[in-house]
């Protein structure tokens, strides 16, 4: 198992700010390290930001998913009630949701949205409001797969636009490899060479770069021994 995008991002937080605090901003060979790692650095915390932006799209959806299920099932359970007058509406209703049907919830999200607003719209024709009023919750089910799509699009700006970044932002799976390949083949190796040849300059920047660096390592063995123990940690020693 990898370091996390996250865990990375954060390891080079550490790391930067502890550089920062150091007389050793004037070393062109750290300037020459740390100019890339910081241009990477920015670009990973805002392609962080971007997935988390994505990922908060998905509970919505969930969400608007339970809302389908629950109106189609209490449709169909009510097709089946003993009075003539409940189960006619509720099948004239479940004719209307079966024009959509549950395989809605497997298109992506634009295409659901729409389907989903359609359905709704249907339902609000006033042909219909008799047979809502017969099957029993049927308007309160209706309701709140409404307010579940008006929720989902509430949020749908700030997830279009996320997406938008995709073709211009370096992935953040890219961006995590670079930086650490930086760390660990440029950072690491001339911090060890330089506290060997000046240890008063160079000796407490690089065991605070180390000390990050083995928390970092350990957080992914522990991961690694709860979740996957057959990976190996990509990191630093």
């Amino acid at each position: 198992m990898k370091s996390r995008v996250t865990e990375v991002d954060n390891s080079f937080t550490r790391i930067s700010g502890a550089y920062q605090n150091t007389t050793l901003n004037s070393d062109p060979n750290l300037v020459k390290i740390f100019s890339p790692l910081q241009e990477k650095s920015t670009l990973l915390t805002a392609a962080i930001r971007r997935l988390k932006t994505q990922s908060a799209q998905q509970p919505n959806d969930e969400v608007r998913d339970e809302k389908i299920d629950a109106l189609y099932y209490l449709l169909l359970s009510f097709s089946h009630h003993p009075d003539e007058a409940v189960r006619n509406a509720a099948l004239r209703l479940l004719e209307i949701f079966g024009k959509y049907g549950l395989e809605m919830k497997d298109e992506s999200y634009a295409t659901e949205s729409s389907l989903v607003n359609s359905l709704l719209n249907d339902y609000a024709n006033r042909d219909r409001e008799a047979d809502i009023a017969l099957v029993p919750q049927c308007a309160e089910y209706i309701a709140a797969l409404a307010a579940a799509q008006a929720s989902f699009d509430g949020n749908r700006v700030a997830f279009e636009e996320a997406r938008a970044e995709e073709g211009t932002l370096e992935n953040a799976s890219a961006l995590k490899k670079a930086m650490v390949s930086l760390i660990n083949n440029q950072l690491v190796p001339y911090l060890n060479v330089m506290a060997q040849l000046d240890e008063p300059a160079y000796g407490a920047f690089a065991r605070t770069v180390a000390e990050i660096i083995a928390e970092n390592n350990e957080v992914v063995k522990k991961r690694r021994q709860n979740e996957e123990p057959d990976e190996e940690p990509e990191a630093a020693e």
